[in-house]
Order: C-alpha cells, then structure tokens, then sequence
C-alpha cells in the first residue's frame, strides 16, 4: 500500500471536528486534529458556508487522498437531524468538488472500530485514540477526536467496505443513488 492522507470529519453545525491522518504502508501517523466552532454564528446558512470553505481549506492544504465522514445518527428531533444531515452534506460536497473519495461510517461503527464497543462513550473514543496514536493531549472538546476516528476508522476499514458507501465524484454520486433521486 502505498504513502496516503485520510482526512476524517465529524459534521456539525455547531462544531465540526477534523482529524488528519498519514498511512505508510500498515503504518499510520497522526498529523492533526482541530473543530471549526461555529457556535457564534446564528445564521444556518452562514455555518454552512464556512463548513464548505474550512473542509476545501482543508482538502487544498492537506492533500487528502480520501475523506472518512460520519453519517448523522437518528435522533428523535427531526430538525437537527436535518441541519446535521446538511452539514454533512456541505462537507461531502467540498470533497466531491475537488474529486476526493468519500466515505460514510455511522457513529456505531466508529465507536466499533476504535475501541470495539459500538456504544463507546465520546471519553472512551478519545482515549483509545490517544493511545494508539500517543498524543500527548486531548481537546477540551471531543469533536475533534470524532473527527479523527472518522479517519481511523477508515484505515482500518480500508479493505473491507461493507456497511459504508464511497463515493468517488458527482457521478459516482448520482449512480449509486438514481433511484433515490428519481422519486
């Protein structure tokens, strides 16, 4: 396997956590990890801008071969599983403008995938990540470590893809979800 960059993201519209990571071969390095607070801006569609903006900031500075996102879990309010669901979408559509792969995983099989409990707390996550990666610290806010499991989990997820979806551009977009589209 050759030298690659995962850019992992945990949309929100409040914050959206990032984490970058570098593969050597079966080797992984941590590179960043950082949230774009979005808590001061009222305006939904000003956060999604600035969601658009940071992740091609992102995708411009860091070169991303693939970007690992979380899909937005179902929750009993409908509104913020919208704006969620948006702010997702904000952010494929920045990876998918500049051709960087896609790929969902859902908060469970994140969680699974780090410390192999699907109901892992935000704390446990951000633990495992720390010893698997030997960060010194963590973020006051765990956001960024969400962000940045999104990116492990894709590593190691990277051979076998059941259970998330990639997509490699618009029109990989539009074919695997025409019948969605159509109604």
């Amino acid at each position: 396997m050759a030298e690659k960059i995962i850019l992992g993201i945990d949309p929100g519209t409040t914050i959206m956590g990032f984490g970058i990571i570098k593969i050597d071969g079966k080797k992984m390095s941590f590179i960043q990890m950082n949230e774009l607070d979005l808590k001061k801006y009222k305006d939904h569609y000003t956060k999604l801008k600035l969601i658009f903006e940071r992740t091609i900031e992102l995708i411009d500075s860091h070169h991303p071969d693939e970007i690992a996102i979380e899909a937005p879990f179902f929750g009993k309010n409908v509104q913020s599983m919208l704006k969620l669901g948006r702010a997702q979408g904000v952010a494929m559509a920045a990876g998918l403008s500049r051709e960087v792969t896609i790929t969902e995983y859902s908060p469970k099989k994140i969680k699974m995938a780090i410390t192999g409990y699907g109901n892992a707390s935000k704390e446990q996550v951000a633990r495992m990540l720390q010893s698997t990666l030997n960060l010194k610290s963590l973020p006051k806010n765990l956001d960024a470590t969400d962000g940045l499991a999104a990116a492990v989990c894709h590593f190691y997820n990277s051979s076998k893809t059941i259970g998330s979806k990639s997509y490699t551009g618009w029109d990989a977009f539009i074919k695997q979800n025409e019948k969605r589209i159509k109604k």
